[in-house]
């Protein structure tokens, strides 16, 4: 029954999918607001139900009913794309994150990706610069010069960053000699190529903080200088998406970042009890995305000037003798 395979197989695994990020986005929210709450010595959200367990079902039915208002002055066809081109990417990146190795269910082997392409990392690359899309269109539809300041913002963050994050990806890539993420988590390497791939994290990490707009990067939308910058004029679901597509491209960087640096889904005893690969995933998820808010919790906002510049003079030279180290390291060893 190949019609099992190609349809009913690939549309549960993307349902499955879809529903487990949009929860996970949800409660990401509670757990940042919680962890931020004990950085600064004070609870976080605690009144709705036990824990705090009710505040994202409470947020996520303030923004749907909220007053939908739309200025006079927007291009309205693309103010209205815009948060739905920043939240798609986000969910398509992980069609090519490997989420554990495959598991027989129902007499079926079915392997736990999407879609195990061989060129992943560029299909990585490529649907993460869509994301900034939704972003620009955004804040220039807008009408609005806090907007289109911020889109600006962050075009120009998206090309500065994306050039050492490449350049990252290109060494890993000599080391692996593939662009398949399911074959980046399975193939072993030598044990010098995997502390050498640890060391690149800093400055990958870095590159990732730009390149999802999080603390102490996050200007296109800082509100210090220009109000809310790309989503100044949004409000009620539409806010609400663009507050989605942030969290979810914060999961599929972690996700990534995991896969590279830190063996996706590998663990003990997976290959006993396959199930465990998910389970492994989603904890160094979690542990990424605390990493993420501990950098928020620690570091101040940079200047936009200071921004561009550490990328121009210090990340990217240093990026490319990154680069020029592994090449030297691949053919000699």
């Amino acid at each position: 029954m190949d019609w099992i395979n190609l349809i009913i197989v690939p549309g549960v695994k993307a349902l499955v999918l879809v529903v487990v990020l949009l929860t996970g986005f949800a409660y990401l929210t509670l757990f940042e607001r919680k962890v931020l709450g004990r950085f600064q010595l004070r609870y976080g959200p605690n009144r709705a139900w036990r824990f705090g367990l009710g505040h994202p079902i409470a947020d996520a039915l303030k923004m749907v009913f909220k007053e939908e208002i739309i200025p006079g002055h927007v291009d309205k066809i693309i103010y209205v794309l815009g948060p739905v081109l920043a939240i798609v990417p986000a969910l398509a990146i992980f069609a090519v994150v490997p989420i554990g190795p495959a598991i027989n269910l129902f007499g079926y082997q079915v392997p736990l990706v999407l879609a195990d392409v061989n060129v992943g990392l560029l299909y990585v690359l490529a649907i993460a610069s869509l994301g900034t899309y939704g972003v620009i269109l955004g804040g220039w539809a807008s009408n609005n010069k806090y907007s289109l300041l911020g889109a600006l913002r962050s075009s120009s963050q998206m090309l500065a960053y994306e050039l050492p994050m490449g350049i990252l990806l290109i060494s890993i890539l000599l080391m692996t000699g593939t662009l398949s993420l399911v074959r980046i988590v399975e193939q072993p390497l030598p044990w010098y190529f995997r502390v050498w791939i640890i060391a690149a994290f800093p400055l990958f990490f870095t590159t990732v903080l730009a390149e999802t707009g999080r603390s102490p990067f996050d200007l296109p939308e800082t509100e210090n200088e220009l109000v809310a910058g790309y989503q100044t004029e949004y409000g009620g679901i539409k806010f609400a998406l663009y507050y989605m597509a942030e969290y979810l491209h914060m999961i599929a960087a972690s996700a990534i970042v995991v896969t590279l640096f830190f063996g996706g889904w590998h663990g003990p005893f997976v290959d006993q009890l396959p199930i465990l690969g998910p389970v492994y995933l989603a904890l160094k998820i979690v542990c990424m995305i605390f990493l993420f808010v501990w950098v928020r919790a620690s570091l101040p906002r940079v200047r936009y000037d200071q921004l561009l510049k550490f990328c121009w003079t210090f990340l990217f030279p240093v990026s490319l003798i990154y680069l020029a180290i592994t090449a030297v390291a691949v053919v000699l060893l």
